[in-house]
């Protein structure tokens, strides 16, 4: 009997594709979701074998959503997809329970080797971030400011990084305003970044937006 995936993206051509991946290697594609709020009631309703969740999305982060579905449901698999290939978030998403952590940009078989993996019950990071793990846990430090910030306050930093004024980041997130402004403000403060363009930098250096996106 096929594996049973759920997939939850908040980009639609994405979940296509992803999904015609899916079918192609023999895998059945249960139910879809668009963003991190959909997930406890996916997964309740339809008990997948493994879940499938993109990391940055809209109203609710993967790493929000995967809080929640270890709460519930400690072992089911869960994989990470995520356009972030550096050593902040893939720590974080591990240290929260991911079982695997895939780059969007990974070759097609990376796809079936990671879904393979966690099925069997083992971890997979794509080979790009694999080694950030490994200087991790043998005690390799890095100065890890990112940390400092909450779930959304990154998702914040990510979209204002990527030219988006308070106005549209919030309604790309789905907050007020005000509540963006108080984000960019404490964003700053942590961070010790005073001008936008400072945030511009910070995010190009830590890999969370690229020159090509």
């Amino acid at each position: 009997m096929p594996a049973r995936v759920v997939l939850v993206d908040d980009h639609e051509l994405v979940r296509a594709g992803i999904r015609s991946l899916l079918l192609e290697a023999g895998y059945q594609v249960i139910a879809e979701g668009s963003d991190g709020d959909q997930v406890e009631a996916l997964v309740e309703t339809h008990r997948p074998d493994v879940l499938l969740l993109d990391l940055t999305m809209r109203r609710c982060s993967g790493l929000e959503a995967l809080s929640t579905v270890r709460s519930r449901w400690p072992e089911l698999p869960v994989i990470l997809l995520s356009m972030h290939d550096t050593r902040d978030y893939v720590i974080k998403a591990m240290q929260m329970g991911a079982s695997g952590y895939l780059l969007k940009d990974a070759a097609v078989i990376e796809l079936q080797l990671a879904l393979q993996a966690v099925l069997d019950g083992h971890r997979y990071l794509s080979p790009r971030v694999a080694g950030q793990v490994i200087d991790a846990a043998a005690g390799v430090t890095e100065e890890t400011p990112l940390e400092l910030l909450t779930n959304r306050q990154q998702e914040v930093l990510y979209w204002l990084a990527k030219g988006k004024s308070n106005k549209e980041v919030a309604f790309i997130l789905n907050l007020s305003v005000k509540t963006v402004d108080t984000h960019r403000a404490q964003i700053m403060d942590r961070l010790a970044i005073r001008d936008l363009a400072g945030l511009v930098m910070y995010a190009l250096r830590r890999g969370i937006i690229k020159l090509d996106e």
